[in-house]
């Protein structure tokens, strides 16, 4: 793929206010006009879409497993640590508990 040279980030709210002010750079009623058979063509013919062919064909989804309510005693200072990383932090401490519990099945393994 080739590396963006000029990348520009806007807030929803810019962007509002750039299509409200007419300075939308897409062409919808062009695009919207398109036949599958043109999509298809123009990604095709798209060098970033070069070699990222998925084949959907045997695909499968697997459904993560539900995850168990625990209270739990552990030190405060470990609690505080990971409450301070802000929002998700439980979501951490599973993360960190599930890293160590894989590299323990490998040294079991080796």
């Amino acid at each position: 793929m080739k590396k963006k040279e000029h990348i520009v980030r806007y807030t929803d709210k810019e962007l509002r206010e750039k299509h409200a002010r007419g300075e939308d750079k897409s062409d919808w009623d062009h695009a919207s006009a398109l036949t599958n058979r043109e999509i298809e063509n123009a990604i095709a013919e798209d060098e970033d879409e070069a070699e990222m062919h998925v084949d959907w064909s045997n695909i499968s989804v697997k459904l993560p497993r539900p995850k168990t309510v625990l209270n739990m005693r552990i030190d405060c200072e470990v609690l505080e640590f990971f409450r301070s990383q802000g929002r998700g932090y439980q979501t951490k401490i599973n993360a960190v508990l599930r890293s160590y519990v894989e590299q323990q099945r490998i040294k079991k393994n080796v």
